[in-house]
């Protein structure tokens, strides 16, 4: 169950779903929604998807999170600095410096330790492509006597004369990290190490890593976690959709959510209280990884609603903390020199209810943990061992089943009063009082909508027993369980005695599926209404009634760093593991665009946003494969780092809602995306090239291929001069 909730967490991280979407990305939304739905049905089936999601992502992970490590220069000068500091430290002491670094990557920190005057170093490595690479590297670098990689697991590794390690080491180097410290599962990897690796009091690098924290409160996070009540204006009157209590009161899933907290502006929260430290671990001495918690005390600096604690940390690289690396917000941190990193970010972490505080009164936050996971909980003063007793050690479980059913993003969706009006307004324009209405969506909220608004019947099918469990609650907090059917079924498996022998003249959907991980993954809608033509009456009404896919071209500040090679770093070669990525690339899912939320990464658009392909959902797919050619204008100066695509959908005369572009232009010249969904990304494999070109105007031609079969949609781009383009046929 352990390796359960550690691949759960893994999975339901909204970093690792891109990682996914290099196994699953090819696709289409047709097998993407039959195999995943049949996976997750049950325990091992979802075990299974994670594994083998997980390990077919490698080489996405290998392009976007070695990538974005190997360009992180703080965190590069101070690993260097911290090992020198060690190495000298055991030195001065007359001992030969014996490194063991554990999850060495590239090889990069031992060869740091090597060029620092390390007599030996064992660098371990469990991933056989990345240790293949850092043998190479290595020897590339001319240390193949002074370092030997190691292609195991550490804790398989052995230590005497016919052993992997001849003695113990007296530095132990780690990187083990995640944004929530402990994830990766850096705590059981050191109490091993410590344990049968290492000699007692062994120096370490990083020294100690240390946990803060600071409560806040903010309507915007906390709509990630909880559904607010729905108010609905109908011809008869206002009318609440109430979320089920069990929603209201669940603590949801452990997994973090990890974002760029420093693209979250200062308005959308207000802080309670000074930041403080939760806790600390000294890697240079024995560590338990047995689950415990720690307790500190606050004092609010406002009163407000206690909903949410932000979390990052640190970590010394010496035992004076004069060498530190921090991930401060940028409210903390008063610099100007930010240092942009992706692999390690900022948490959220969501307290089980909301807890009404106020300025000045005594309040504990009680930070539980076990291996892999942390979780808050705030607590009024009271007696010692009252408090004690109150601790929660297990790690929460969702109980309302929405929080398995819907992601963070999802939540901040269905909370969008804005994006809800524009429904509203649809159907009433398309609702009549004998309106026969099918909902097309993963426990979509429409449903209630369409009854409220006036609908004569309202069927819902939904595709998993998750999505109905949920609705259930729905209707059931909602008192509509006899006004509306929930079917659980496939489109194609839907039959006359579901619809109790009637014709749907209203079919709707958002469309959501809870398995969409690309933007036009949500095209499942399309092969839905398809199936279902044959309980469709002949005048129907289909909303949405038509999508469009757009897209644009755009500079990242940041995000770039994920695919751009690296060369040297803190001068040693690594061009090896370039040659890894680029191989990587060759790889058919690789060659296709990543979903990310780009409000947390700013770029500036180069292009004006143009529609490149339309999706008529009136009529059936079609049989034959459609595709469009042509070529967008780069208008403004900048590195043309990718293309960026969403999909927007036509509700009915005059409604649509974006999944991307909000505004082209904010106020510091970046574009501005919706931050409920992710958009698609397409890096462009000749970015040297598009800096390269003169100041005439210059275009980006593109040829995007849909597969009707599949719904798997082909992209290829290529930058072009003016001259090319006039050229061009």
């Amino acid at each position: 169950m352990t390796l359960f909730l550690k691949f759960e967490k893994q999975l339901r991280s909204s970093r690792n779903m891109s990682v996914i979407c290099a196994f699953m990305g090819h696709v289409g939304p047709v097998a993407l929604v039959r195999d995943t739905e049949a996976a997750i049905e049950d325990l091992s089936g979802l075990l299974c998807f994670a594994v083998c999601s997980i390990l077919t992502g490698f080489f996405f992970y290998c392009r976007s999170r070695y990538a974005d490590m190997l360009h992180d220069k703080d965190r590069n000068e101070k690993y260097y600095q911290g090992i020198r500091a060690a190495v000298s430290r055991v030195k001065e002491r007359g001992e030969k410096a014996i490194v063991l670094d554990i999850g060495t990557g590239t090889g990069l920190l031992s060869m740091m330790a090597a060029s620092s005057g390390a007599d030996f170093c064992y660098a371990v490595e469990v991933f056989k492509p990345m240790a293949n690479a850092a043998v190479k590297i290595v020897e590339k670098n001319g240390f193949h006597d002074k370092i030997k990689v190691i292609n195991k697991h550490s804790t398989e590794v052995t230590v005497g004369p016919d052993g992997d390690m001849q003695c113990r080491a007296n530095i132990l180097v780690t990187e083990l990290f995640d944004t929530e410290l402990i994830g990766e599962g850096a705590l059981p990897t050191y109490e091993h190490a410590h344990k049968y690796l290492v000699q007692e009091g062994c120096e370490a690098v990083p020294h100690r890593a240390t946990v803060y924290v600071q409560l806040v409160e903010s309507k915007r996070m906390w709509a990630w976690n909880k559904l607010f009540p729905v108010h609905v204006e109908a011809e008869d009157g206002e009318k609440i959709i109430v979320p089920p209590s069990e929603m209201e009161n669940c603590p949801g899933v452990p997994s973090v959510c990890d974002i760029q907290l420093n693209q979250m502006p200062s308005s959308d929260f207000t802080v309670l209280s000074d930041v403080v430290t939760m806790f600390s671990v000294d890697f240079n001495k024995p560590v338990r990884s047995a689950s415990t918690y720690y307790r500190v005390q606050l004092e609010p600096i406002k009163s407000g609603k206690a909903q949410i604690v932000l979390s990052w940390w640190d970590i010394d690289m010496d035992p004076s903390g004069m060498i530190n690396c921090t991930m401060a917000p940028y409210w903390v941190k008063h610099t100007s020199a930010f240092q942009w990193r992706d692999h390690w970010m900022q948490c959220v972490y969501f307290l089980p209810n909301e807890e009404p505080v106020l300025q000045g009164e005594k309040l504990y936050l009680i930070a539980s943990r076990d291996e892999y996971s942390l979780w808050y909980k705030l607590q009024k003063a009271r007696g010692e061992e009252e408090s004690k007793a109150d601790v929660l050690l297990e790690s929460p479980v969702c109980r309302c089943q929405a929080h398995l059913l819907w992601n963070r993003p999802r939540f901040g969706q269905l909370n969008d009063k804005n994006r809800t009006l524009q429904y509203v307004k649809s159907l009433m324009k398309v609702l009549k009082t004998d309106s026969v209405c099918l909902c097309i969506s993963d426990g979509s909220l429409l449903p209630v909508l369409a009854q409220y608004l006036g609908a004569k019947q309202v069927f819902t099918l939904e595709n998993s027993a998750v999505s109905c469990s949920v609705m259930e609650k729905f209707l059931k907090a909602n008192h509509l369980e006899d006004k509306i059917k929930i079917i659980e079924a496939r489109p194609e498996l839907l039959t006359s005695s579901h619809l109790e022998d009637k014709k749907i003249s209203v079919l709707v959907g958002e469309p959501f599926f809870a398995t969409s991980l690309l933007p036009w993954h949500n095209l499942y809608f399309w092969y839905a209404r398809t199936a279902v033509t044959d309980h469709l009456t002949s005048d129907v009404t289909i909303l949405p009634q038509s999508a469009s896919l757009h897209m644009m071209i755009v500079e990242f500040q940041d995000l770039w760093r994920i695919r751009s090679p690296c060369g040297t770093c803190e001068g040693f070669d690594v061009q090896t593991m370039d040659d890894m990525i680029n191989n990587s690339l060759n790889y058919r899912e690789s060659k296709e665009a990543e979903p990310h939320p780009l409000w947390e990464y700013p770029c500036k658009s180069l292009s004006d946003p143009q529609e490149v392909l339309t999706f008529d959902f009136r009529k059936t797919v079609p049989q034959h494969c459609f595709s469009t050619e042509g070529s967008v204008s780069l208008l403004r100066k900048g590195k043309s780092h990718g293309a960026v695509l969403w999909m927007e959908y036509y509700l009915a005369a005059d409604i649509s809602v974006s999944t991307g572009l909000v505004q082209i232009s904010n106020e510091k010249g970046n574009c501005e995306w919706n931050p409920h969904c992710k958009q698609a990304v397409y890096f462009f494999s000749s970015v040297i090239e598009s800096e390269t070109l003169s100041d005439l105007p210059s275009a980006v031609a593109y040829a995007i291929n849909f597969d009707t079969k599949t719904g798997e949609i082909a992209m290829d781009f290529k930058l072009f001069s003016f001259n090319e383009v006039r050229g061009m046929p």
